[in-house]
């Protein structure tokens, strides 16, 4: 039996009381961040180690024994009843530790030594002194991951914290901020290790065409809808392999769409590029709905039904759903909404600003980076 189905089979009953705690996203006290699973599709489930190391994964500048590493530490995450998020910060840590390498021999990625020149106790992919358990607890990625997603579970509002802050927390490194530039690499390999064991299902596409002809799929079978002006009509012509001048949308917006598509049954959108149905609202042209070409936000109305307001259940779980891949200068409306309602949402790499409470807001034109996604 391999360590992971050894666990599951000792820890039963935790793992029960875990899998209470999944399903819907529940909302924290006081802070309305997402606490759950991040919906049915990808980021849910389990990445065998197995089949990255057959596949020969790579993801420069890690190798594939690295990868099958990450592997245990994003199963150690789901099997914990964490969200992707969890799983970013996990890889993150380890990174930052041990560059995803088992070590043997003490904290061999910082220089630590004890005061006679003599690595410290600290092994494994975390690093983890004697007092976190057994050497060959520590030693096995996935029993040791295992443990640090204990104590991540453990530190009160991990989910609204900067993910360094987060990791920081459970290894009270001396520099609270060792992590932060681990988290886009780890970013990229949770969704690469996610696309590979879910397969093109999990995958997002780069392709402008692709992705319009996926949500087309959801446009004729009424997952997903528009109001009037019609902006799905944008989508379509995207799809046809249409060039319209003043009708083109970003990719990342599109991205962004399908990953919306994939997670709810329903998704109501309300304005994508504003030059091609002439429409000057809020910010008029000064919007990223209307600015260089148009098309570099969405407007999303509703999700399953649940009229969007930026602060509602719903708002907050697309949020946490797209807070893992969203690009340094990307934007989320809406702030003020959240303000109203006692909502403080820490971001990992875009920003929030103000809009009406009558949608969620999304835009990438301030950020020249794609979506962490694979």
């Amino acid at each position: 039996m391999s360590a992971r189905g050894a666990v599951l089979a000792g820890g039963a009953a935790l793992l029960t009381v875990l899998a209470m705690m999944v399903g819907a996203v529940a909302l924290s006290a006081g802070t309305g961040a997402p606490t759950g699973t991040a919906g049915s599709g990808c980021g849910t489930g389990v990445v065998d180690p197995v089949v990255v190391a057959e596949r020969g994964l790579r993801l420069e500048p890690f190798g594939n024994e690295q990868l099958v590493n990450a592997a245990e530490v994003m199963n150690a995450a789901t099997d914990s009843g964490l969200p992707q998020r969890a799983q970013v910060i996990g890889v993150m840590t380890a990174i930052g530790e041990s560059s995803l390498r088992n070590i043997t021999y003490g904290d061999d990625i910082r220089g630590v030594t004890n005061p006679d020149g003599s690595p410290t106790s600290s092994i494994g992919l975390f690093q983890q002194q004697e007092w976190w358990g057994s050497r060959a607890v520590r030693l096995d990625p996935y029993r040791s991951a295992l443990l640090f997603f204990e104590r991540l579970g453990g530190v009160a509002g991990w989910e609204t914290l900067p993910p360094t802050a987060a990791a920081h927390a459970v290894q009270r490194n001396a520099d609270p901020g060792h992590y932060t530039r681990f988290f886009e690499p780890a970013a990229r390999i949770v969704q690469a290790l996610t696309a590979a064991a879910g397969g093109a299902d999990c995958s997002i596409s780069v392709d402008d065409r692709l992705l319009a002809q996926e949500l087309v799929v959801h446009a004729d079978d009424g997952s997903l809808r528009g109001l009037v002006p019609d902006h799905i009509r944008q989508i379509r012509r995207i799809a046809h392999g249409e060039r319209v001048p003043g009708c083109g949308i970003d990719t990342r917006v599109l991205q962004i769409m399908v990953i919306a598509a994939r997670h709810f049954g329903e998704v109501g959108v309300s304005s994508i590029n504003r030059r091609c149905t002439g429409e000057l609202l809020g910010a008029g042209e000064e919007s990223w709905h209307y600015r260089e070409g148009g098309g570099h936000a969405v407007d999303f109305f509703s999700l399953d039904g649940v009229a969007l307001t930026g602060a509602d259940a719903q708002s907050l779980r697309l949020i946490g759903l797209l807070d893992p891949v969203m690009p340094e200068g990307s934007r989320l409306g809406q702030s003020q909404c959240r303000s109203a309602a006692g909502i403080t949402l820490a971001l990992s790499l875009w920003t929030d600003i103000a809009d009406e409470c009558t949608h969620l807001h999304i835009d990438v034109g301030e950020s020249d980076q794609p979506l962490l996604v694979h």
